[in-house]
């Protein structure tokens, strides 16, 4: 039986756009009966599944949010990304893609995608948090955040009709009002430092890093 405490990677995608009352994110909320984080909204992220560990992109990763990925130990920086995308396409129904051929058969986890004409792309991506799950939760992650804007998605950002039924409630929230929603510690502090970072191009200066991985808590920032 899989041990579901254990600590596992995984990806998280803030999507972000200019709104009338400034700038938006896209969050969702997790149904109540979930085991990690029951009824919280959150952006859309999960676990890495083995699906993701050789997927092609339609462009790379910026070298500096993969160098900035790459830690012992950790997953390969382009599977974490196409972590982040197919949790946003399967929980949101949007792509982070462009158009283009599959070289061979995608994972059942992808094939959705790859029937649109569609490969995901990296480029859009900005690795901008890093944190782990505190021991003693029903679940626990080693998350990696990525922001994106929305105007990589491939199709329209209003349209929801392909997500999958992880999280209810999906729209776009003024960061102005994101704080009056039910969210978790962590989300409030991601929202609050990615909020200088949106609508402007090129990467953080340094990726904060909640470390739980020990019997300390650790923050410190990734250069």
């Amino acid at each position: 039986m899989e041990d579901k405490t254990r600590l596992r990677d995984a990806a998280t995608i803030i999507l972000s756009r200019a709104g009338n009352d400034g700038p938006e994110v896209l969050m969702g909320q997790r149904g109540k009966g979930a085991a990690f984080m029951p009824g919280k909204f959150v952006f859309p992220g999960g676990a890495l599944d083995p699906g993701d560990l050789d997927v092609p992109m339609a462009r790379p990763l910026a070298a500096d949010c993969a160098r900035r990925l790459i830690v012992p130990g950790a997953p390969d920086p382009v599977a974490l990304a196409a972590a982040a995308i197919r949790e946003l396409w399967e929980e949101t129904g949007l792509a982070l893609a462009e158009p283009g051929p599959w070289p061979a058969a995608p994972a059942p986890d992808w094939a959705a995608l790859a029937g649109l004409g569609l490969l995901p792309s990296a480029a859009p991506l900005r690795y901008v948090f890093r944190a782990i799950t505190p021991p003693g939760r029903p679940r626990r992650f080693d998350a990696r955040f990525f922001l994106a804007d929305a105007g990589a998605v491939a199709g329209n950002p209003e349209d929801f009709s392909r997500a999958q039924d992880e999280l209810s409630h999906l729209q776009w929230v003024p960061l102005l009002r994101a704080r009056s929603f039910d969210l978790p510690f962590i989300t409030e502090v991601v929202l609050a430092e990615i909020a200088p970072l949106i609508g402007r191009a090129g990467p953080p200066e340094s990726v904060p890093f909640f470390d739980n991985s020990g019997p300390v808590p650790t923050f410190r920032r990734l250069q």
